[in-house]
């Protein structure tokens, strides 16, 4: 936490305009949050008329729109817009002014079409802070499943599972589940890429010339990994069992299994950062902007852990 403060600050980033961010956050207020003071990043009219609410000026750090909103409907004129909200909440997370970050979903395409490459939040906010290999996990439902790659087309993925980066991520998983979750010994079940964990090379090589090798590396440094194993049935119970975490090969590969199990309260942690930042498991939903009816427990649950995270770090 920032010297002297008895609380954490989290700063809460609303994201794409015309989605539900702007009135999850928004909601967010209505709780009382004994544990941590929310700052709400974006702007304060759009924020008042989704929310139906006044924010009371410590509650907000004002950033304007570029161009006026409606809900549902993307304007790529507000691209820029939502990376200032980033950048924002970076820019006070890198200064101590916030202990922590919490971001809304935003529109990737809306971004792109405004001519900004942008890949995703892990991805811009690790290249914001200078981190060099960030890791996505999410947390819900009693699973913590993380990704050895991110936002890449699949014909991709096997290219990018290199001895390298597998080692990276999982060094980071390992050290982030030991210092930001307090897991004092983590146990990783590893997954295959391919059917049957490439059923002894006949479905396919990774396991055998990459995935197996690096693990063989790591438990001799210390790492307590299992696998390669089968993803079709890395998910039982009996396989999970004693393990602190899932490193799945490919975002579809692991995802899916989360959102079955906890859809709406799960929560999207950035690892290997020098910053906090947790996210919701969704996306913009821009179908149900404005109508009332989107429901924020997977913001109220990442704003739980990123407070539950500062609290760790103090301790």
């Amino acid at each position: 936490m920032s010297p002297g403060a008895p609380t954490p600050t989290i700063a809460v980033t609303t994201g794409e305009p015309a989605g539900v961010g702007p009135e999850l956050a928004a909601a967010l207020l209505a709780a009382e949050w004994p544990g941590a003071h929310l700052v709400l990043v974006g702007d304060r009219k759009l924020l008042e008329q989704r929310g139906g609410r006044r924010i009371p000026e410590s509650n907000l750090l004002h950033v304007p729109l570029a161009t006026p909103c409606v809900a549902g409907r993307l304007d790529p004129a507000n691209a820029r817009y939502v990376l200032d909200l980033l950048d924002a909440a970076v820019d006070g997370c890198a200064a101590g002014r916030f202990d922590a970050m919490v971001t809304a979903p935003v529109h990737k395409g809306a971004i792109n079409d405004a001519g900004m490459a942008f890949t995703g939040h892990t991805e811009y906010l690790a290249e914001r802070t200078g981190a060099r290999l960030p890791v996505m996990m999410l947390v819900g439902g009693g699973l913590r499943v993380a990704l050895a790659t991110t936002h890449l087309p699949l014909a991709a993925v096997s290219r990018a599972i290199t001895p390298a980066r597998l080692a990276e991520v999982l060094t980071i998983l390992d050290a982030d589940l030991r210092t930001k979750f307090g897991v004092a010994a983590p146990k990783i079940l590893v997954c295959g890429l391919n059917p049957h964990a490439g059923e002894g090379g006949h479905l396919g090589r990774e396991e055998i010339d990459v995935i197996e090798p690096t693990l063989h590396r790591l438990r001799s440094a210390g790492l307590r990994l299992t696998g390669p194993v089968p993803a079709d049935t890395a998910f039982l119970p009996e396989r999970l069992e004693g393990h602190d975490a899932v490193l799945a090969m490919y975002h579809d590969q692991g995802l899916p299994v989360l959102k079955r199990a906890a859809f709406g309260e799960g929560v999207n942690v950035t690892l290997g950062l020098p910053i906090l930042r947790t996210s919701v498991d969704h996306g913009t939903a821009l179908e149900l902007a404005g109508t009332g009816r989107a429901h924020p427990g997977s913001l109220i649950a990442a704003t739980q852990l990123a407070v539950e995270l500062c609290a760790r770090r103090r301790s």
